[in-house]
C-alpha cells in the first residue's frame, strides 16, 4: 500500500501538483457567448486567482482551462465576489 501511495504522490507532483479530469479537453472555450467574456485564471507560479478583461494586454493569449479551476466570469462584480483580482496589466 505504500508503494502505491508513494507512486500516485509522485505522479501527483509530476503533473505540477494539479489533478487532470479524465475526458476534459485541456482547454475548454466552449460558447460563451457574448455576454461572459472575462477570463478567470489561476497563476502557476503563485496560485492567484487573476481575471482578464477584453482589451488588456495579455487576454487574447490567456486561455481558460477547467480541469484546474479556471473559469468565465459575466461581469468583474461576479469575479471579484468570487475571490479573483483583476490583471494589472
Amino acid at each position: 500500500m505504500l508503494i502505491v501511495l508513494g507512486a500516485a504522490t509522485a505522479s501527483f507532483l509530476a503533473t505540477g501538483g494539479h489533478t487532470l479530469l479524465p475526458g476534459i479537453p485541456r482547454y475548454v472555450e466552449a460558447n460563451i457567448g457574448t455576454s461572459c467574456r472575462i477570463k478567470g485564471n489561476i497563476s502557476i507560479n503563485s496560485g492567484e486567482r487573476i481575471y482578464h478583461v477584453p482589451g488588456q494586454e495579455y487576454y487574447d493569449e490567456t486561455r481558460i482551462s477547467a480541469q484546474y479551476g479556471e473559469r468565465w466570469f459575466c461581469s468583474e462584480a461576479d469575479a471579484q465576489a468570487a475571490g479573483w483580482r483583476r490583471a494589472r496589466r
